[in-house]
């Protein structure tokens, strides 16, 4: 693990434990058995849905993309807002909104 993603623990601790995994270069997090984030180079990149995407793009965040041969591909997690690294009562209301984007596509 890394600083940054051990430092995540501490970020979401009011929204309860997430887990983290490594993969691909970079972490997976969990909250409740279900993939809610990416680090990536010490970026946090939440899980989106239509409705929750809207709110990321509105505010300039990026999504999550990377190359693979001649294709960019994106996934539904974009970048989090900085604020919410310094606020916990803010994570743990990103951190929910992610939980339920995850939830939604599990059910799909």
């Amino acid at each position: 693990m890394s600083e940054f993603t051990d430092y995540l623990h501490e970020v979401f601790e009011l929204a309860g434990p997430i887990t983290i995994r490594r993969m691909f270069g970079g972490h997976s997090i969990y909250y409740g058995g279900l993939p809610i984030g990416i680090v990536y180079k010490d970026t946090l990149y939440l899980k989106v849905d239509r409705a929750s995407r809207l709110t990321f793009e509105s505010m300039g965040l990026p999504q999550f993309t990377y190359r693979k041969k001649d294709k960019v591909i994106g996934l539904p997690y974009y970048q989090a807002p900085d604020f919410i690294l310094e606020n916990r009562e803010e994570a743990a209301i990103w951190l929910k909104k992610a939980y339920a984007a995850s939830l939604s596509a599990s059910k799909q």
